[in-house]
């Protein structure tokens, strides 16, 4: 089972903290590329994997999507997701993605945001959403970029005047254990080769890989991002079921 972190009180309230958490979609920098990816979402039937709040679930009903099923393995994430969803299309159930189990061909849509690196067995969850969409459908999901996954402690260091992010042991794979609004955080490594050749032996086809980066207008409003130049925070990946 996977760990259950944002159940914990002090990381839920950090989390909860958090521009994205407060803001919504809006509040997400990657946001603006990811909406790009995505398909018309008009009658389309979507799986959230990782809900959370349910932003994004909210966001595919105001889109005219037929129906959304929102999974997160946190009851303090549903129990939100629920208070502040009025939309008859959406609904939450708990889930946990190392487990997970869907009906086949049931969705024309799956979507994930930021939840995939919290998870074990990534080849078993892919082959589990290719399964549950029909052919000719869409899977858009980001992840934290190997890159930033595999930083060394110190995570960066002043260096002549530029910030250096040290990567350390980056083609090591498997389980990390980090502190991030609280000790002990579990994520799995996988360099991005493995993300995309578990994608294409899964069946599913490539559309657009993206390492995100702010825009010139992000960096102008934000020039504290800049040091996002210096590694991709996010991996974006837009895929296909033929």
């Amino acid at each position: 089972m996977a760990q259950n972190i944002y159940d914990q009180p002090a990381f839920f309230e950090g989390y909860s903290n958090l521009p994205r958490s407060l803001y919504g979609l809006a509040g997400a920098a990657e946001w603006d590329s990811v909406r790009a990816m995505l398909p018309d979402l008009a009658g389309k039937r979507i799986v959230d994997l990782g809900c959370g709040f349910g932003w994004f679930a909210r966001h595919a009903a105001g889109e005219g999507a037929q129906s959304v099923l929102g999974l997160d393995l946190s009851q303090n994430m549903i129990a939100r997701a629920r208070a502040e969803t009025t939309s008859p299309v959406v609904r939450y159930e708990i889930a946990d993605l190392d487990r997970l189990d869907l009906p086949a061909q049931a969705f024309d849509l799956a979507y994930s945001s930021l939840a995939f690196h919290y998870t074990a067995d990534f080849e078993r969850l892919v082959r589990t959403i290719h399964a549950a969409l029909v052919p000719g459908s869409d899977f858009v999901f980001t992840i934290e970029h190997p890159i930033f996954m595999a930083p060394s402690a110190p995570d960066w260091a002043e260096v002549g005047g530029k910030t250096i992010w040290p990567v350390d042991g980056y083609l090591v794979e498997g389980q990390r254990t980090t502190d991030w609004l609280a000790e002990g955080v579990v994520k799995y490594h996988r360099t991005l080769g493995t993300t995309l050749n578990a994608l294409i032996a899964a069946g599913f086809t490539l559309r657009h890989v993206e390492e995100w980066r702010p825009s010139a207008a992000q960096l102008a409003e934000h020039p504290e991002w800049r040091v996002e130049l210096n590694r991709p925070m996010f991996l974006l990946i837009a895929c296909g079921r033929p």
